[in-house]
This record gives structure tokens, sequence and C-alpha cells, in this order.
């Protein structure tokens, strides 16, 4: 649907999901078996992503490394010295080599590094999920104020709401509204239910990212308009983010952008900047994003849209 009380021109857009990555190399190799499989075979980079955003009108990411290159963050925190203000970053961290309470009493002092991420979709991540560290992780997270991003799956849904219940100042965001890589359309929203009964935990939120991953419909993508109102009526405006997980997403990243504008079920324009961007940049405390560097505005995408 359309959105006519938006002020284009004002709009700021932060993507929600990006990732970077390196070549597997003696230098820097890859860990071996139960990591997921990479987007494509070449590295992405900073400098690569950076062009994408410009032209596609986004202001500001937030970069999730990668979980084939395995627990590092160097390449993502080097982009945040290299672009100010354009990136923050959800790390990696492995708590079983690394004890959570002293890693995350200093994880904000490294610049632009705001939370953590967890994939628990893998073989790799399913096999720390039930490791014992990660009540230790949960606690050191909500005693440090660290936010956490989880790829997580239907099944996992219950304890992920368990979880937000036992610790209720720890904030928690969902990829993907987890949906299972490879289901499309109403395969891909069969858990949701599960995902709505989530909302009762004030300190879940979604991340809407790379949705057109997840129907075979061409754009605009209609048929994901009805579970979009249902998240947004139930999780609100304030707990739902877009992005787009640029390095897999099908069709262009000018036409998620317009999807998330447009197309995303918004009722005013107060819904499109939440979503596009200022509901995300709140719950990761990223106070470097509203400064962020001018990208081009919503008025000369839509012009060549």
């Amino acid at each position: 649907m359309s959105t006519p009380l938006l002020a284009a021109q004002d709009l700021r857009i932060i993507d929600a999901q990006v990732h970077i990555w390196g070549a597997d190399s003696p230098q820097r190799p890859w860990p071996r078996g139960g990591t997921p499989r990479p987007h494509r075979e070449q590295p992405w980079s900073a400098d690569e992503l950076i062009a994408q955003m410009d032209a596609a009108g986004v202001t500001a990411a937030v970069i999730v490394p990668p979980g084939w290159e395995g627990d590092r963050n160097d390449l993502a925190l080097d982009a945040v010295r290299r672009y100010p203000g354009r990136f923050a970053v959800m790390g990696r961290i492995d708590p079983r080599a690394q004890d959570p309470f002293d890693a995350f009493a200093r994880w904000r002092e490294q610049p632009g590094l705001l939370g953590v991420r967890f994939t628990f979709h893998s073989e790799r991540g399913r096999e720390l999920l039930d490791h014992p560290v990660m009540a230790r992780v949960w606690a050191a997270a909500e005693t440090h104020a660290i936010p956490l991003m989880l790829r997580a799956l239907p099944p996992m849904l219950p304890a992920i709401g368990e979880l937000a219940q036992r610790h209720p100042a720890l904030r928690i965001a969902l990829d993907h509204l987890a949906i299972p890589l490879g289901s499309r359309d109403a395969a891909a929203f069969a858990h949701l239910p599960a995902l709505l009964d989530l909302a009762r935990w004030p300190n879940i939120a979604l991340k809407a990212t790379c949705l057109p991953a997840y129907t075979d419909e061409p754009f605009p993508h209609p048929g994901l308009a009805a579970p979009l109102r249902a998240v947004r009526a139930a999780f609100g405006a304030r707990r739902m983010f877009w992005g787009s997980d640029l390095s897999r997403l099908p069709g262009t990243y000018r036409q998620c952008v317009e999807y998330g504008v447009h197309h995303a079920g918004c009722s005013t324009a107060e819904e499109v900047r939440e979503l596009m961007g200022d509901a995300l940049a709140r719950w990761l405390g990223w106070p470097a994003a509203p400064d962020a560097a001018a990208a081009p505005s919503l008025a000369s995408r839509s012009a060549g849209a």
C-alpha cells in the first residue's frame, strides 16, 4: 500500500542485516564443518556494500559477520573505521573459548560494536545452543545491556519465550521472522501463531529481513502483506525492523527498499520511519545512526525505481 503521509526526503533508512566477508585462506581460514554455505563464492567487501547502499539510498546498515567465517569481527570493525557513521556491528563470540561476562563488560568500548549475534540454524549453531555455557551468555548480556540477534528456527520459539521471561532486561531480536531457510509463501509462515505468541514479551523484537527470499511471488510480493500486518499488530511498530540480507537477496536492493517503504503494510508515515530504521536504532542504542553520512533521498530513488 502507498504511504501518502510519508515525508520522503526526511526518511532515514537503516538496514538491519548485511554481511561482508573475506576469502578462505591460510591467513584467515574458515572453520571446517557444521557452518552455513557462503551466499556466493567470491568475497563481499565493505566497498562493494557501500556502493550498493548509496545506489539504493540506504543511510546505514548493521553488519552481522557470517557464520562461515567463524567467530571473527575484524572485517566488520574495519568497515566501521573506514566508513564512519555508516555501519554498526552485531559481533560474534564463542563463549566456550571466551568468558561472556569478561567479554561483554568491554564489548561496547569497541567502536561500532553494539551487540552480539548467534546463529542456531546450522549444525554448529545448534550444538552451541544446547551447550551449558549459554546460561552465562544470557546472564552476561542482560547484566551488561548487550542486545542480541538470534537466528532461530520455529521449534526453538518456545525456548526463546522462556528465555525472555527469565531475563526480562535482555533485548532479543529474531532474524528473518524465524522463517526456515528454503520455505516459501504459506509454508514460510506456518509457524506464525507461535511467532505471534512471543509478542507478550516486550524484550523480543523481530527482523523482517530478506523477505523476498521467502516468496515465489514477484515484486511487490502481495502475499506477504497479511502475515506482516499480523506481526505489526502483535509486536507494534517499535519492535519490527526492515532489512535486506543483501548478499542473498532476490531481486534488487532498490526493490527491497521500496517494498519496505510502500508495500509492507505500514499505515502511517511514522510506522514507515520506525520500520525502516528508527526502531532499530533505538533498540540497539545506536547514537551514530541519526548522524550517518547523507544518502540519496527516497525521492530520487522513487524517480528511477
